[in-house]
């Protein structure tokens, strides 16, 4: 038995839950959200899913958690978290490229394969996404045997994902702030895992690259390419309510996601508006520290290390012409 996973990686801060939420409204998707902190935020801190109710107190994950492993438990976590400590880890990528077995990881992927396949059997959507981000998780499922993986690597102007890092954000399952981080380890995490998703594609891991910035200017523009690439449903619209040419309005359903930024639990219309505040807020010497660390990247993936306000676009070999350059505007 196997089930089919779209994985959304990327570093956080890149409209990797966004795109995760879109993608579930498509029929026979079923979002799970980052699946890589179910065990320590939802199985022992019980954070809320992403439909409101606790982990625990959910009907769509207590059911999931009685078909994966007779039902969810602290010890549960903790074994697989060990693991994860041995075996998920970015140290771990070269090993894993090379497709060196490490002790654990077998047991590792069978606990995230038996979480996958009960979705989507609750769920009655033979696909699942899982926006956990780590490139180090995406290495290790491709070598589960039951796991037909599809990896979505997003990327997004380092300029911008840093001051993102930077802001004060307060969770909504607690009002404690997400980590914030100093621009220079942003940049420094930018490089890695997205360096990592390349190493993924070179090693024959079937991965598309998705730019922010050409998602939120034409969405349709971007997701029907992206949906006939991964085999799912296509309509004229990719799955949503679109009005306008540079911009649109979602209609999102509940989600049972299990950890995720605070767009998770949006219910209703959202309006597809890209984020370009780091344009005006983030320092000056700030910008050009993470110009000068990722600038490379940064070129390869469109975005030009000078003036902001009039970068280059790089086209994916999918996407239609046209698509819109990203950019402050």
């Amino acid at each position: 038995m196997g089930v089919r996973v779209i994985f959304i990686g990327g570093l956080g801060r890149s409209g990797t839950t966004l795109l995760e939420r879109l993608l579930g409204e498509v029929p026979g998707v079923a979002p799970l959200g980052e699946v890589v902190h179910l065990w320590e935020r939802g199985v022992i801190g019980r954070e809320p899913c992403g439909c409101g109710e606790s982990f625990t107190a959910c009907a769509f994950w207590r059911t999931v958690g009685r078909r994966a492993f007779g039902g969810w438990s602290p010890g549960l976590a903790d074994r697989v978290l060990t693991l994860r400590r041995r075996v998920d880890r970015t140290r771990r990528i070269p090993g894993l490229a090379a497709r060196r077995r490490h002790p654990g990881l077998s047991g590792y992927t069978r606990a995230y394969s038996r979480v996958y396949e009960a979705a989507a059997q609750v769920s009655a959507r033979p696909v699942v996404v899982d926006s956990s981000k780590h490139a180090s998780l995406a290495f290790c499922l491709r070598t589960s045997p039951v796991v037909d993986l599809s990896v979505v690597h997003v990327v997004r102007d380092p300029r911008a994902v840093a001051h993102s890092w930077r802001r004060y954000v307060p969770r909504p399952e607690d009002g404690a702030p997400m980590t914030r981080w100093r621009p220079w380890r942003t940049a420094v995490h930018w490089v890695v895992e997205n360096l990592a998703f390349e190493l993924l594609a070179l090693r024959n891991g079937a991965v598309v690259r998705v730019r922010y910035e050409d998602l939120l200017a034409d969405p349709p523009a971007v997701l029907v390419p992206l949906l006939v690439h991964l085999g799912l449903p296509a309509g004229p619209r990719g799955g949503l309510s679109v009005f306008g040419a540079g911009s649109g309005v979602a209609e999102l359903s509940v989600a049972h996601t299990c950890s995720g930024n605070p767009m998770r639990f949006t219910a209703g219309p959202l309006e597809l508006r890209r984020d370009d505040t780091w344009c005006d807020r983030l320092p000056r010497h700030h910008r050009w520290l993470v110009t000068a660390l990722t600038w490379p990247l940064m070129i390869r993936y469109g975005y030009r290390p000078g003036d902001p306000r009039s970068p280059g676009a790089v086209t994916p070999p999918w996407a239609p012409p046209g698509v819109p350059a990203s950019g402050c505007r």
